[in-house]
């Protein structure tokens, strides 16, 4: 499927006439870019919406190299059904667990020498029901690339299951309470 790319950095003008010419040609999606690329979150956010509004509402909206729990749930929020980032991958291979109540943490820390629980027990992987914390661990403190496979594997499942849990949210009515507990953890993210 083509996608329509919307430009126009963090100008308005630029942003509508974009989209407006793009939207003329009736395409399949709309994918909106220049964005994640190193401006605020907040203007991040705030272009987001904006661009959005401005794309059909019967075709996909994709957001382009978003990947984080935080800004996928924000991208949802507003109004972005497609997403594709390295994060998930490249957290991983370098031992960042991503878990499907939004928390993130190093799986090299000496802590995990001895936890024998899987890597996220909300999540239904293959990865989390065949192996343990310990020898996920261990994998990466012997250098064994297997760890970094093992890691992004799971965390693509993470994240593939947190946004299976924000459709069912909007769903059924819950969005705003799905999205405040994910992204208001109880306990602080752990290094």
């Amino acid at each position: 499927m083509l996608f329509g790319i919307v430009q126009g950095g963090l100008d308005e003008d630029l942003r509508a006439r974009s989209a407006a010419e793009l939207v003329a040609f009736d395409l399949p999606g709309y994918a909106i870019g220049g964005l994640s690329v190193g401006e605020s979150r907040e203007d991040m956010d705030r272009f987001t919406r904006f661009t959005a509004a401005l794309l059909p509402a019967n075709k996909p909206r994709y957001l382009m190299g978003v990947g984080t729990v935080r800004d996928l749930l924000a991208g949802i929020d507003r109004g972005v059904d497609l997403f594709d980032c390295v994060y998930p991958t490249r957290s991983g291979r370098h031992g960042r667990v991503l878990t499907r109540a939004g928390l993130e943490y190093n799986i090299r820390r000496a802590r995990h020498v001895r936890e024998f629980e899987p890597l996220d027990p909300d999540c239904d992987c293959r990865i989390c029901a065949t192996y343990t914390r310990a020898f996920i661990c261990h994998l990466f403190r012997s250098s064994e690339q297997l760890g970094g496979r093992l890691v992004s594997y799971h965390n693509v499942a993470a994240l593939t299951g947190l946004v299976r849990g924000a459709r069912a949210a909007i769903e059924d009515g819950t969005w705003d309470a799905y999205r405040d507990r994910v992204l208001n953890p109880e306990e602080p993210t752990a290094d």
